[in-house]
């Protein structure tokens, strides 16, 4: 089967991991969420990988550093909804300081990227 650029790299393996991390989680959060955090934190996770796979299939540097600057951001507003999660004692402090950092992790490393499309 052939492996398409985004699924040899790191950090599109870091966010797959958090949205199922994400799934999971989520699950424990009280049915009154299903279309508040719990539908906003997956389709957020998700977003993160799915901008980062889109981006590589992009022909320009500019276009792919676009897709990974829409992937940070939506690892940004995921930590945003982390912390109100926490907040409303939703997830464990536990559990938020691995979101916390996973998604620092998968945020450098996709600023890292921009940086590499921006500089080509």
């Amino acid at each position: 089967m052939h492996a398409y650029s985004f699924e040899k790299l790191d950090v599109w393996k870091e966010a797959i991991k958090l949205s199922v991390d994400i799934y999971k989680i989520t699950q424990t959060f009280p049915d009154n969420e299903k279309f508040g955090l719990i539908s906003q934190m997956r389709r957020c996770s998700v977003s993160i990988s799915s901008n980062v796979a889109e981006g590589t299939a992009r022909l320009t540097n500019k276009d792919k550093a676009h897709f990974m600057t829409l992937s940070y951001s939506s690892a940004l507003e995921h930590l945003n909804q982390a912390i109100i999660a926490k907040e409303l004692e939703f997830i464990s402090e536990e559990n938020y300081k691995i979101i916390r950092f996973d998604i620092e992790s998968i945020s450098n490393k996709i600023n890292a990227l921009r940086n590499h499309f921006l500089k080509s």
